[in-house]
């Protein structure tokens, strides 16, 4: 199962009899998610560029799942009801859902984002799936190899563009007093401008406390989510471009 992207340096882990219902309920997600993932490219200046919330790369992915799949932005209102009266009334909105003849499909994307969303999207699935709602819920981040990489990334765009000064860096983003701060003594520690800003930016735009799949791991493997099916992928390093 998603062996291409696999091959490609992608992380695939599947939960809770996710792989045997994606397998035999569901080959046409695979199919459609594969061929969004395959070819995906992230040039390194939209790191420097999109360094926190969503980045490019995953407005694109959003645009092909959304606009040319169908995996749409979805609402889920569940009601409970007493004897004619409405007692509860709980929504749950996720990013894209597919509805599938066998079953629905829900996923999120986590870019960037502050790892307690990780603990949302999963509670989510599991309030959904034990509700009968889903058949089984996907989170897309940032890989290990990604999320382990993306200083020597940085440090290397920096080196190949010229990158050699905190005035340089205005045709990218305007660092904050505290940013530069940051930034000189990195520079001091490091030897270098483009050591010294990688080091620094990648600490405060890509750091331990956002999502990626570190984090997301710990999670599962400690229950959360549990027992919702659950696909995860994580994408690589070998995706950036120079």
């Amino acid at each position: 199962m998603f062996e291409r992207i696999r091959e490609k340096g992608f992380q695939v882990l599947a939960l809770h009899h996710a792989e045997a219902i994606l397998t035999y309920d569901m080959p046409t997600a695979i199919e459609e998610l594969e061929s969004v993932l395959f070819d995906i490219s992230l040039p390194a200046e939209e790191l420097v560029r999109g360094g926190g919330g969503e980045g490019e790369l995953t407005q694109r992915i959003r645009h092909t799942l959304s606009d040319t799949l169908g995996w749409r932005k979805h609402k889920f209102e569940i009601k409970k009801i007493v004897d004619g009266q409405e007692k509860e009334s709980i929504s749950h909105e996720v990013d894209h859902v597919k509805f599938f003849d066998s079953g629905t499909f829900a996923l999120e994307i986590e870019w960037n984002n502050k790892d307690p969303f990780f603990d949302r999207d999963l509670e989510n699935f599991k309030r959904l799936h034990a509700d009968g709602v889903i058949s089984i819920g996907a989170i897309i981040t940032r890989g290990e190899s990604l999320h382990e990489g993306t200083r020597d990334l940085i440090q290397r765009y920096a080196e190949n563009e010229g990158i050699d000064s905190i005035e340089s860096l205005g045709q990218f983003y305007s660092p904050t007093n505290r940013q530069k701060t940051l930034i000189e003594n990195a520079v001091r520690a490091k030897g270098s401008f483009a050591a010294g800003w990688a080091h620094a930016f990648v600490a405060d735009k890509f750091g331990e406390a956002t999502t990626h799949w570190r984090k997301l791991d710990d999670r599962v493997r400690r229950g959360v989510g549990n027992p919702c099916p659950l696909l995860l992928i994580g994408i690589p390093k070998e995706v950036v471009t120079f």
